[in-house]
């Protein structure tokens, strides 16, 4: 380990651009690599993981010990792949393989022990999206006798569409938390089975076995008939079991809108171009820019107006230009409405680029001033990073599959002697359960105070 630290720490410091005062621009493809070349470079200056005596692959955490919970590490990793798809620098490809795998857990599947107090659908999710990333864009193969890409990407599904699971509550979906003694397990949310409807698409176009296509199938019916999502495809936070899903948290986060509408991307390619994935993915493109770009420029609408956002939200922007961008490779007819938001938000976004930090250069969370707001962090960095790497979509490959060019190996039965919890976290009791609620009860009020202005709907 401590020769392979090293080999990172000096990628790290070789890749670095030196300037003192950068004034970052999208002005040309040369501009736009600069620019992200730089942004990437501060992003990771919130990474110790590469340093001796940290744990690779997450970023300072969870609280109390630091800002970020797990899952914003897989979702760091994803962000970088993307960068190097987009921009060809393979500086950090080391330091992405490395994290990576060490968070596997030892079943392969992205659920290691130490983070089980707090192990999410969402969280498990975001690892093995990063993981379908690297076999979609071809990133570098892992040695053979470590995990691969795409049978990671596999595991997560797996697990995740385990009977384990999936119960009859709200007539099925994904519950928030994984272990039963989680706060939150009796909670159902969009973000879980958002994560899980991505993969199957994505899944199901990499290999084309349609048992993933169902999957995602019957996860958008699910979030239809719940009603998470409305007619006008706004998304909504979820809802709990002991009330059967409808007394339905209406705030709505950007992220949501995103990862479905990369899923419904993948199943409109995936279908040849259906009609009815096609009137999907329209309904989720408009609903999206409606929401969450005003005057065409990222906004957070729960929480960005009066800055109550908590540090997994100040970093969904960046995961949602991505996500736009790529869903224009796989759904070409969204380019001609969807990237001239992109650049007009990437301009914004730069513009408040201007704190302290790293030569005068650090980015701060609303874009819409265009100036630095003092909000600094690593998903502010991330949100940044990831709208102006995606002004590159145009010049990147498109997604492969594994009959148009795709390497990585993968395991359908990855998962399946997965730790479903079940032998060591016993079903709650009546006690327990109200503990639960009244904790989850607890952060509801909170939420309510903070998001309360949005219950009557939009």
């Amino acid at each position: 380990m401590i020769s392979s630290i090293r080999l990172t720490t000096a990628a790290l410091l070789g890749s670095a651009a030196v300037a003192n005062a950068a004034t970052y621009s999208i002005a040309s493809n040369a501009d736009i690599k600069q620019t992200s070349s730089l942004l990437a470079w501060d992003l990771l200056q919130y990474y110790k993981g590469n340093l001796t005596g940290q744990t690779p692959g997450i970023l300072p955490g969870p609280p109390p010990a630091g800002d970020y919970y797990w899952w914003e590490g897989g979702a760091m990793w994803g962000t970088l792949i993307d960068y190097w798809k987009f921009t060809g620098d393979s500086s950090y490809n080391h330091l992405i393989t490395q994290a990576m795998l060490w968070q596997v857990g030892p079943d392969k599947d992205y659920m290691p022990p130490n983070v089980t107090a707090s192990l999410g659908n969402d969280d498990q999710g975001f690892w093995g999206m990063s993981a379908m990333l690297a076999a979609e864009n071809n990133f570098p193969d892992p040695p053979d006798d470590e995990p691969q890409w795409l049978a990671l990407a596999q595991a997560v599904f797996n697990t995740q569409a385990s009977a384990d699971r999936h119960d009859t509550t709200c007539n099925g979906g994904l519950r928030w938390q994984i272990p039963w003694s989680n706060n939150g397990y009796n909670y159902k949310n969009s973000i879980a089975n958002g994560c899980f409807f991505n993969l199957g698409a994505r899944l199901a176009r990499y290999t084309g076995n349609t048992t993933y296509a169902d999957w995602a199938e019957k996860t958008w019916d699910w979030m239809r008939g719940v009603g998470f999502m409305d007619d006008k495809y706004n998304i909504y936070d979820g809802g709990h079991v002991e009330h059967n899903c409808t007394d339905i948290n209406r705030a709505q986060f950007s992220y949501n809108n995103g990862v479905f509408l990369l899923g419904a991307a993948y199943m409109y390619n995936y279908t040849n171009g259906s009609d009815i994935w096609r009137e999907r993915l329209d309904g989720l493109v408009d609903a999206t820019i409606r929401v969450f770009f005003p005057d065409n420029i990222a906004y957070e609408v729960a929480c960005e107006e009066h800055m109550s956002c908590t540090t997994d939200m100040l970093s969904f922007k960046g995961y949602v230009a991505r996500w736009m961008a790529t869903a224009t490779q796989v759904a070409p007819f969204l380019a001609p409405r969807v990237l001239p938001v992109l650049r007009t938000s990437a301009e914004a976004a730069i513009s408040s680029c201007t704190g302290e930090q790293n030569g005068q250069r650090a980015c701060g969370f609303k874009w819409s001033t265009k100036t630095f707001d003092g909000s600094v962090g690593a998903g502010q960095q991330m949100n940044v990073l990831g709208a102006v790497s995606s002004l590159l979509i145009g010049q990147s490959r498109a997604p492969v599959t594994n009959s148009t060019g795709g390497t990585s190996k993968g395991d359908p039965n990855a998962g399946s002697q997965s730790d479903n919890f079940k032998d060591k976290y016993l079903p709650p009791t009546t006690g327990d359960k109200a503990g639960a609620g009244i904790m989850t009860v607890l952060i509801l009020v909170s939420v309510v105070g903070t998001f309360g202005w949005m219950s009557t709907g939009v």
